[in-house]
């Protein structure tokens, strides 16, 4: 599909979380001028940064890559790093899911582990064997944080689908679940009416699971207010 062009490639569960649930779902391009990408914020009301599939590259976090895993295109990274500074300028809500956590992380000061199963100790399996879905394991859910406000649960069973994960948590964010072997599963911004990113995809379990159909009712809720 596309051969050796550049393609833009979306699965089709994130339009259909938005627009089921009675957002109006818009792809941005990949603009380069940081001008053209303020344009597109100031068109939209809530942003949603999604998985990638290869990773970002290591140098953005002041690593070396150590492993040899696919990265994603330089200009995706810049365009998203980016976005996310401006919609945290903004106050925009931002939702960031699997990858799109990670990029969350780096964008506001914090670092990633490369290759969980090579660097922490007794982790789980973090890419399950079974479809996403279907969960996989529990998170711990931080008592008194966004996430929790919204899925209303101490425990939360999440689908399961990366081998990277957050290492530190950036200096602003803060946790708000973890799973049981200690890799953080969710961040937020208690700076921010809406910034949270979680690492599992709720986009495979909204239509079975009203705690992970919440995550975009709430984001969705947050972006209606943006033009109140």
């Amino acid at each position: 599909m596309g051969g050796r062009e550049p393609t833009y490639f979306l699965r089709a569960r994130y339009i259909r979380a938005i627009e089921e649930l009675g957002g109006i779902p818009l792809i941005l391009p990949l603009v380069a001028e940081t001008a053209a990408r303020r344009r597109l914020l100031d068109s939209v009301d809530g942003l949603l940064i999604t998985g990638s599939g290869p990773d970002l590259p290591p140098h953005l976090y002041g690593e070396r890559q150590r492993y040899k895993f696919p990265l994603v295109s330089e200009r995706r990274a810049d365009f998203e790093l980016e976005l996310v500074q401006q919609a945290r300028s903004l106050d925009l809500p931002l939702l960031g899911i699997c990858g799109g956590m990670q990029t969350v992380n780096v964008a506001c000061g914090g670092s990633l582990f490369q290759d969980i199963p090579s660097q922490v100790q007794n982790a789980l399996d973090h890419r399950q064997k079974t479809k996403a879905i279907h969960v996989s394991h529990p998170v711990a859910v931080a008592p008194k944080s966004l996430l929790k406000k919204i899925v209303d649960k101490a425990t939360l069973m999440v689908n399961s689908s990366h081998h990277q994960s957050v290492k530190t948590v950036a200096p602003s964010l803060s946790t708000s679940a973890v799973a049981p072997d200690g890799i953080v599963e969710a961040i937020e911004s208690p700076a921010h009416r809406f910034l949270l990113a979680i690492q599992w995809h709720p986009e495979f379990l909204f239509e079975r699971h009203a705690a992970h159909r919440r995550l975009f009712e709430a984001l969705l809720r947050a972006a209606r207010r943006t033009r109140t």
